[in-house]
């Protein structure tokens, strides 16, 4: 079973934003630091669970356990509803998971995902250099 460990993290609510992943597929490990532009905390992790869900079917992974630390995602998923506002992210991941044979979502404390935070928080910053790159062309 792939194990993914996912982080969405906001510099500001909204600020610039930026999805961590984490992945170990028995013992190889991938890393993913992908920056989100500006958005909300919340709107943040359902990009880190979509980004982390399109890598897993690119890569034709079938079985795998997500974590997370928010619980907000993990009761979405569990329940298959969100409020309106997250109704959309919600049902765009939800159809990438029924394209996996095995999906479970477990719900971590933080400290368990420091690896996918710190992720998160190296994309923030890529962000930054983006638009840093954007100013200068």
């Amino acid at each position: 079973m792939i194990e993914v460990y996912i982080d969405g993290a906001s510099a500001g609510n909204p600020g610039p934003s930026g999805a961590g992943i984490f992945i170990n597929n028995n013992g190889v490990v991938e890393r993913h630091s992908i920056p989100l532009g500006n958005m909300e905390n919340h709107e943040a992790e359902y990009h880190a669970l979509i980004k982390a869900l399109e890598i897993c079917v690119s890569s034709h992974y079938q079985v795998v356990s997500f974590r997370t630390d928010s619980q907000a995602i993990n009761q979405a998923i569990e329940k298959r509803f969100a409020k309106k506002k997250y109704a959309p992210l919600l049902d765009q991941a939800l159809k990438l998971s029924d394209q996996l044979e095995l999906f479970f979502v477990k719900w971590i404390p933080n400290l368990e995902n420091k690896r996918a935070d710190e992720l998160a928080r190296r994309a923030i910053r890529l962000n930054k250099v983006e638009e840093n790159n954007e100013k200068d062309s």
